[in-house]
């Protein structure tokens, strides 16, 4: 229906859309209506290697783990592209904003669950 190749992960995205990450690919964005609205590798020129877990923060912007790269990275509704946490993690799996501007991950590699401030002051 949507035109995936391989989707993996879903979830909210800005302005009642769609985010889907696609296994071995890059992580679709979808409007409300859920019309296409290109690709956060398109739109910023990131690489992925593999996208995994995704979510949106209070800001609209979208937070994607990319399990190979091992790293966390910030998409901001403008602007390019934020390295929010790549130490420590091995395999980075699932992501979900938390309340007072936390960060947290699901890193498959070593069974654990770290939780991460990303904001200094939560909106």
């Amino acid at each position: 229906m949507l035109g995936l190749e391989g989707p993996c992960w879903v979830g909210p995205g800005p302005d009642g859309g769609l985010t889907v990450s696609e296994e071995f690919g890059d992580v679709r964005l979808f409007g409300s209506a859920r019309q296409p609205l290109g690709s956060l590798g398109g739109l910023t020129g990131h690489t992925f290697g593999n996208p995994a877990g995704i979510c949106t923060d209070v800001e609209g912007s979208v937070i994607v783990a990319d399990e190979q790269q091992g790293h966390v990275t910030l998409f901001p509704r403008v602007g390019a592209p934020i390295c929010l946490v790549s130490e420590g993690l091995r395999r980075p799996l699932g992501v979900a904003c938390a309340p007072q501007g936390q960060l947290v991950v699901a890193d498959a590699g070593d069974g654990d669950i770290k939780l991460y401030q990303y904001r200094s002051q939560w909106a």
